[in-house]
């Protein structure tokens, strides 16, 4: 494009008006752009695939928005602008190259805007926006009433772009990643910096550079250069324009004595040797103090005195997704951040690392496969200041992926740089189990990329609200833990997460737990030491309360009589009843669960039954409110208690009789004894199925000829056919195929239908 044909196009976009067509205008760089267009008083239409906050924002103010790209919807239209990100074959730029309409990129629009005022671009491959919406903010503080173009969500300035008629100055942020600088010509560059990156559209650095030289030599005004940027200073400094800055002692403006604060940084400025002043940036970090000593060099070239510019800055918020604050409690605080370069990655950790909080825990989702395979070395380096690291795959943007490149490849050079806490997860929607389940009081929890990856973080920030007030109810003794692994209390050792795990220690606290459930609309789901329990893969949803230590693991004896709560295990009460000369409990030695498992499950070993013992019980209805009822006023059946259905066991008491100790002893080896040869000792959750009126079920497993069968890593054991076990690693999937299985061959070749004694719990993976 020509220089005179440039300016006939500024002339066109920001003198006449037209009706203009933006493909792909959802996009954060293509909404500015239309609100750009509308408020030149533009008759502005636009197509995406996806509608935004920003789209609806902009059909308030006149934007005609269309969900889908059709060559119809832009027939009426003067020009088509359209996204680097728009394919060649899009239907819109299809119908305009056959109707001969003119087309431009997002780029030569904006270019050719800036035209039209003093333009002053901010341009290199880290922190641009960040700058540009600094600048902006100072400039407008500063009296001169800027236009401006930031590509990103800017709450201080109101909206990403703003066309200002009183003021002549423009400032826009540069993409460099597409060879689009080449269309500027602004009155002033700021460089930031400049270092290999978007290889997808450059060979190497040298291509790169050309195109940073090209805006140079284009730029009528003041080149503000970074001083510490090796290839930034290699292409400027030779330029008889050039102002630059840094924290070099050779900078024409240099900042010097920064001290970073949790979310300020405060730093003294020089001019040429001589102090301008002290300067508070709201925000931290030292590559934001770098990039305000560039606003500052800036602003005060064009008449701003240090005061305003320093008042201004100490008023300055972040943009969108850069070190935004999600979350913030005593214990826990959540930052987001579209870091996604090596370059930018060690930068925002540094900061992260700088708030002072216990550890750094980051989830980081790599940009694009061609960034990733060519900077893998890189990223493996640049997570030094995080304590953990949760790596997902890749966000492909608009590429195709590359065989053998994934998150999988930046975890691997993570840990071959010699970090200790990296793991890959390849479901994202998973990554914020995986990192909440990491959390201690005290952590920083970081989600880096330019994808999607924030969201990962906003529903962590979500579940963390709930998490805190739980553990306000649970108290200090308590303990909550967010996405808690089932496998880890469940004897059968397989289930997804616990959406919250509390542990209450006492009635009060479980009271409380069932009244804040129920007002908000959360599941409450109760656990005791997981046996006879099968959790889906997906986990539990809601609030999982194992109520254990405390009151509830608390034994007390009278008479013959075993007063236990719920988190107590039968086992301890078979042998307090040894210790107390009580006979009658010792069946209780061979059952692996606690109290509140016996009695929801009227659990029975050796003949016996939990309620042939019970005197009463204790429980908390669905209110929260405390009931004792005696055992003759209770519905008790096989393997069954409907009462805990819906209501909270307690406490119960039991009810043994006067024996020896030898009597009591020999039973309870009898009972060991029986365990031992007649079930395995490999991971399971007891009985699977509910014996049927003819056979004993592991009887029936057996003549079916299903010992050792398996799915995965279940399996039947050989020892006992109504114990499905788990040989290490198996799914709780892997368990429900093989239960569908034997139900198959006893109704196919029995006619029996089985029933599951073990209870089924939890939503799929």
């Amino acid at each position: 494009m020509t220089a005179a044909l440039d300016v006939d196009l500024a002339n066109v976009l920001t003198r006449a008006r037209h009706k203009i067509h933006l493909v792909g205008v959802a996009g954060s760089g293509m909404s500015g752009l239309a609100a750009l267009l509308l408020e030149l008083g533009h008759e502005v239409s636009g197509s995406d695939k996806v509608s935004t906050q920003e789209t609806d924002r902009l059909q308030r103010l006149g934007l005609h928005f269309h969900g889908q790209h059709r060559s119809e919807d832009a027939r009426g239209a003067d020009l088509i602008i359209f996204s680097s990100a728009v394919k060649i074959d899009n239907p819109v730029l299809a119908g305009a190259r056959d109707a001969g309409k003119p087309m431009l990129r997002r780029a030569e629009a904006l270019a050719a805007i800036m035209r039209g005022k003093r333009g002053i671009l901010i341009v290199g491959m880290h922190g641009k926006t960040t700058t540009s919406a600094m600048a902006a903010h100072v400039l407008r503080e500063g009296g001169l009433h800027p236009s401006h173009y930031v590509g990103a969500e800017i709450p201080i300035l109101g909206t990403n772009a703003h066309w200002d008629p009183r003021g002549e100055y423009f400032v826009a942020e540069g993409d460099e990643s597409d060879g689009t600088l080449r269309y500027f010509h602004p009155e002033h560059a700021l460089i930031l910096n400049i270092e290999e990156e978007h290889l997808d559209f450059y060979a190497d650095l040298a291509a790169i550079e050309e195109v940073f030289a090209q805006l140079i030599e284009q730029s009528s005004g003041a080149v503000f250069y970074n001083a510490d940027d090796e290839n930034t200073t290699r292409l400027c400094r030779s330029c008889p324009r050039a102002v630059s800055y840094g924290f070099s002692n050779n900078a024409d403006y240099r900042g010097a004595d920064i001290e970073l604060r949790d979310f300020t940084s405060v730093f003294c400025v020089y001019h040429h040797g001589q102090q301008l002043g002290e300067a508070v940036l709201n925000v931290s970090g030292r590559h934001n103090v770098h990039n305000a000593i560039g606003v500052i060099a800036v602003a005060t070239e064009l008449g701003i005195s240090f005061e305003k510019i320093a008042a201004s800055l100490g008023k300055f918020s972040h943009a969108r997704r850069r070190f935004e604050v999600k979350y913030s409690s005593e214990r826990f605080l959540l930052v987001d951040d579209y870091a996604h370069h090596p370059t930018e990655i060690r930068a925002t950790l540094k900061t992260a690392k700088s708030t002072g909080r216990k550890r750094v825990l980051t989830m980081f989702q790599p940009h694009r496969y061609s960034r990733t395979k060519a900077l893998r070395r890189e990223f493996g380096r640049a997570f030094d200041d995080a304590d953990r690291v949760v790596v997902t795959d890749v966000y492909a943007a608009s590429e195709a992926a590359i065989p053998g490149i994934s998150g999988q490849t930046i975890a691997d050079e993570i840990v071959a740089h010699g970090h200790g806490g990296v793991s890959y997860q390849p479901h994202l929607e998973w990554v914020h189990r995986d990192v909440g389940n990491m959390l201690d009081p005290g952590d920083l929890v970081l989600s880096l990329g330019a994808g999607n990856i924030h969201e990962q973080l906003s529903i962590l920030a979500a579940d963390l609200v709930i998490a805190e007030k739980l553990k306000e109810i649970v108290g200090e003794d308590g303990d909550v833990r967010l996405y808690e692994p089932l496998s880890k209390h469940t004897t059968l050792r397989v289930g997804g997460p616990a959406q919250f795990w509390v542990e209450p220690r006492n009635e009060n606290a479980f009271a409380e737990l069932i009244r804040f459930s129920r007002q908000e609309n959360l599941a409450l789901f109760v656990i005791g030491r997981g046996s006879n329990l099968l959790v889906r893969d997906g986990g539990i949803r809601g609030v999982v309360v194992h109520p254990c230590g405390g009151d509830f693991d608390k034994i007390d004896i009278n008479g013959t009589e075993i007063t236990a709560g719920v988190g107590a295990k039968l086992k301890e009460i078979a042998y307090a009843g040894k210790s107390a000369g009580i006979g009658g409990l010792e069946w209780m030695e061979g059952i692996p669960g606690a109290v509140g498992g016996g009695l929801r499950m009227n659990a029975g070993a050796m003949g016996a039954q939990t309620f042939e013992n019970v005197v009463r019980v204790r429980y908390l209805d669905t209110e929260g409110n405390s009931h004792t009822k005696n055992r003759d006023e209770l519905d008790v059946r096989y393997r069954n208690f409907p009462l805990l259905e819906k209501n909270f066991a307690v406490s119960a008491t039991f009810r043994g009789h006067a024996a020896s100790r030898d009597e009591i002893e020999r039973r309870l080896e009898e009972s060991q004894e029986k365990r031992r040869t007649s079930q395995p000792i490999a991971k399971s959750a007891g009985c699977i199925f509910k014996n049927t009126g003819s056979t004993p079920a592991g009887k029936l497993v057996d003549e079916l000829g299903l010992k050792n069968a398996c799915v995965g890593k279940a399996r039947v054991s050989e020892v006992h056919g109504n114990f499905i076990v788990n040989d290490g690693g198996a799914t709780a999937a892997d368990m429900l195929q093989l239960i569908d299985q034997i139900k198959s061959a006893a109704r196919a070749k029995r006619g029996i239908e089985l029933e599951t004694e073990v209870q089924v719990v939890g939503e799929t993976a």
